[in-house]
């Protein structure tokens, strides 16, 4: 077992490996150096990381819990399932370590107004909420398709006091809110963009990992003070891939421990039927950075589909693609039934009520546990709570389309 190390930055161009960069405009790269600028000063600044420290405890309640899945592991046999617990974060999501972080640099840098996309509304709800307590202005553009699946997430941006913006064109889900939420920026040179995951051009992608690492430095220190050793596997599920690259952050150093990326199966293996960007797909450009995309018959950004609108995105964070390459982390996939099932198994076994999102991650721990010796332990990042989706999910038992078993 390896003693673990903070994570590589990427080179100087932004790239992990192959992957990564800053393909964008002759327009946007001075705003993208600024942003750059700001963020390695702002890391080797004391009083902001202190001031980041105390938001992170005080007001999104870090650390978050591990908890141990006794219910559900003693039925399902195997493998013990833990979970580290993001969903108990304020605001019910990882996204709010960073919404804090890229706010309080937008407010360092002298910004007054932010913007930013969302697909299952929790970066926008967390955004809206460290906006608010900035005091900073605050746009989020989400596309028409997930503002109706996600409506309890807009009501709460609103309430917020946000401006939320609907993305009419294209599929109408993150890709598009992620489109008009740059041209806006590139537009306005006085606003803040905050990225939600790990994608994006240089900066984004190792501004958003290390904001999110702190899920890697807790689990960690966790699961040892907790069971006396590491897990065999850490699972997390991947849209962009802010949340796995957040807690696998602290455990890449440590080779005992294997790393598996859960994507969306969604319906089937064909075009517009998934977005398992890194299963299904090759790399290309998509928004300013290279990585492995879903793309059509002429290249470009594919059509996607999940069931969960924060995973539906074409393609996928750069040092997850690194890793794929390097063999430092698997990557799988779950469809939309394996995902509500264990929607229900979660919920009836241990009361916890998961994300759509998240609940890909542990369906695929359900499918792990059962092979493996009773001794081995599985931890799943259970990154955010399911309440926004409950109503998708009451829509599709009522209706007949998804019948939970009673496993």
């Amino acid at each position: 077992m390896s003693t673990a190390t903070p994570c590589a930055a990427p080179d100087s161009e932004g790239f992990f490996g192959p992957y990564g960069g800053r393909f964008v405009p002759e327009e946007l790269q001075p705003r993208l150096e600024e942003v750059s600028r700001a963020f390695d000063e702002a890391m080797k600044d004391p009083s902001f990381l202190k001031e980041l420290d105390y938001l992170l405890a005080h007001f999104a309640g870090r650390p978050t819990p591990v908890f141990h899945c006794a219910n559900l592991s003693k039925r399902l046999g195997g493998a013990q399932i833990w979970l580290k617990r993001e969903d108990l974060n304020h605001l019910g999501a990882h996204k709010v370590n960073n919404t804090l972080g890229q706010c309080l640099l937008a407010k360092r840098m002298g910004k007054t107004r932010v913007i930013a996309e969302t697909g299952a509304g929790q970066h926008g709800v967390g955004t809206a909420a460290a906006a608010a307590l900035l005091g900073l202005e605050c746009t989020i553009c989400m596309g028409e398709v997930d503002i109706r699946r996600q409506h309890l997430n807009v009501t709460r941006m609103e309430m917020l006091g946000a401006t939320v913006r609907a993305a009419t064109s294209g599929q109408r889900t993150l890709k598009e809110a992620v489109d008009e939420a740059l041209e806006e920026w590139i537009r306005d040179p006085d606003m803040f963009y905050v990225l939600g995951s790990a994608v994006g051009p240089h900066p984004y992608p190792y501004m958003v990992r290390q904001f999110q690492s702190v899920i890697g430095r807790e689990a960690r220190a966790q699961m040892l003070e907790n069971t006396g050793r590491l897990p065999d596997a850490c699972l997390a599920c991947v849209g962009g891939g802010s949340n796995a690259v957040g807690i696998f952050s602290g455990f890449v150093a440590d080779s005992s421990v294997r790393l598996i990326g859960v994507e969306p199966g969604g319906i089937g293996n064909g075009y517009g039927e998934n977005a398992a960007s890194l299963c299904q797909g090759e790399p290309g450009v998509l928004h300013g950075f290279r990585s492995y995309m879903l793309k059509d018959a002429d290249g470009n950004a594919g059509a996607v589909y999940s069931i969960s609108a924060g995973l539906d995105y074409p393609s996928v964070g750069p040092e997850l693609a690194m890793w794929k390459d390097s063999g430092r982390a698997s990557f799988v996939s779950i469809n939309d039934e394996e995902a509500l099932q264990a929607f229900f198994d979660l919920s009836r076994h241990e009361g916890i009520l998961p994300a759509l999102e998240s609940a890909h991650a542990v369906a695929y721990a359900i499918k792990m546990a059962p092979q493996m010796p009773a001794d081995n332990i599985l931890l799943v990042n259970l990154s955010g709570r399911g309440d926004k989706d409950v109503q998708q999910v009451e829509e599709l038992v009522k209706t007949g389309r998804f019948t939970p078993r009673n496993n």
